[in-house]
């Protein structure tokens, strides 16, 4: 009998992979509901209140997890870049997802279905470990992130953000690195913990001082940004 290819094998994020472990029988569940989906620049993958089913790895592209407020306002609380897992505290608590996640580029997603992958948590101990892992880690960039807006001044935490964001979406030529940012400015504010206006002032900052260069959604920077993380 042949021996069942992994799903994950050819992926680029395998070794960090939280399905690696998976060996044997198990690879036949895993693959039994394991999908690949591509969503639209705009596509909502779950929506804030909808039960679970499965646990979501960003494979290509750029997911903003979003918060909505029962106004209908909503936060954006972080972005989930390839190789990221997401969905997976609804997964594990049995409860229905607290925020939602919209590609905000092309993207991919490899999703793992809710009966499965409950099938191979409990054949498989390390991936249950690996998901334990996930949640403090994430607690752990939480408290971070509380930190730095405690010690550092908000126009470094931009400065930061930006430079970040410039990393992985922008183009260099001539010393000059250049993007469009893949967010909107009321998103940068969210993920600041400012408003719009504040957020205006911090930019006209970073530009009197040279730091960048703005049009509209197009930021330029001369030289990497230095600070202390966001």
């Amino acid at each position: 009998m042949a021996i069942e290819a992994h799903p994950c094998a050819n992926c680029s994020f395998y070794e960090h992979s939280l399905w690696r472990p998976v060996a044997g029988g198990n690879i036949s569940t895993l693959n039994r509901s394991f999908t690949r989906r591509n969503l639209d620049a705009g596509h909502v993958l779950y929506h804030q209140g909808a039960p679970s089913d499965g646990v979501y790895c960003v494979s290509q592209g750029l997911i903003a997890i979003r918060s909505f407020a029962p106004n209908g306002s909503s936060s954006l609380l972080r972005l989930a870049y390839p190789g990221e897992l997401i969905g997976y505290r609804a997964f594990l608590t049995e409860r229905d997802h607290r925020t939602e996640a919209q590609a905000l580029l092309p993207s991919r997603v490899c999703i793992v279905a809710h009966r499965d992958a409950k099938n191979v948590l409990r054949a498989c101990p390390e991936v249950l470990a690996g998901l334990a892992i996930h949640c403090a880690d994430e607690l752990d960039r939480c408290h971070d992130r509380i930190q730095d807006a405690a010690r550092s001044s908000n126009k470094d935490r931009l400065a930061q953000l930006l430079d970040d964001l410039m990393a992985s979406h922008g183009t260099e030529k001539h010393d000059i690195r250049r993007m469009r940012l893949p967010i909107s400015r009321q998103d940068l504010a969210d993920i600041l913990g400012v408003q719009a206006e504040t957020l205006s002032r911090l930019m006209k900052r970073l530009e009197s001082e040279g730091r960048m260069r703005s049009s509209g959604r197009w930021i330029e920077m001369h030289k990497p940004m230095t600070g202390t993380g966001i």
